[in-house]
């Protein structure tokens, strides 16, 4: 006898919600596990990582691969050359993910996503971080002025001259935004090495 279909069954949609979804956010939808990976045999959904699938039929955007970046780990901060290229500061276009996460907190594998991890401590998590809805996810990302601060802080990772362009630019583009930067400088004790390059370009 066959078995009638369940509540959760009858609300699946046809297509999934989004563009990108988590297994547990299909489930919430209706999607069985044996119907998540039929659909995916099917080319309905493609699996961008572990737990992680596209929408097929809906074109990524591009900010889709920060997206599934945070989609995996939501707890993060995007930051630095990732924050320097969503709020548009310099010209950097990295391949990479720039994401922060706690210094006690385990590095996440996410298998298939470009991802660079660099470690805050627990106020620096919070202080100059703003939440962004962008698409259907809420991101968790640096301010403009704590992005340039945090540049210099890590500017053997990325940069001395990347630090100094998004200097440059951000002062361009935020005019009466030294206050500010100067606040995040204190914050991240990068004071001492802005000071003369803050000093040249104002």
């Amino acid at each position: 006898m066959a078995r009638k279909p369940t509540h959760r069954s009858r609300q699946a949609r046809a297509t999934p919600a989004g563009i990108l979804t988590r297994t547990h956010e299909l489930e919430r939808q209706g999607y069985s596990r044996p119907r998540i990976r039929a659909l995916a045999e099917q080319g309905v959904l493609e699996q961008v990582s572990r737990g992680l699938y596209r929408v097929t039929e809906r074109a990524p955007d591009e900010h889709f691969t920060m997206l599934a970046v945070i989609a995996r780990v939501p707890q993060a901060v995007v930051c630095l050359l990732s924050a320097l290229r969503f709020h548009e500061i310099g010209t950097q276009s990295p391949h990479e993910v720039w994401i922060a996460i706690d210094r006690k907190a385990r590095k996440p594998k996410l298998p298939g996503l470009p991802v660079k991890v660099v470690r805050f401590s627990g106020p620096a998590l919070e202080v100059g971080v703003e939440k962004r809805q962008i698409g259907e996810r809420e991101v968790r990302i640096t301010t403009p002025a704590r992005t340039v601060a945090d540049c210099f802080k890590y500017r053997n990772k990325i940069g001395l001259d990347v630090a100094l362009e998004a200097l440059r630019d951000y002062l361009a583009r935020h005019r009466g935004g030294a206050d500010e930067l100067w606040r995040y400088a204190r914050l991240t004790r990068v004071a001492r090495v802005m000071q003369p390059y803050l000093e040249a370009v104002r």
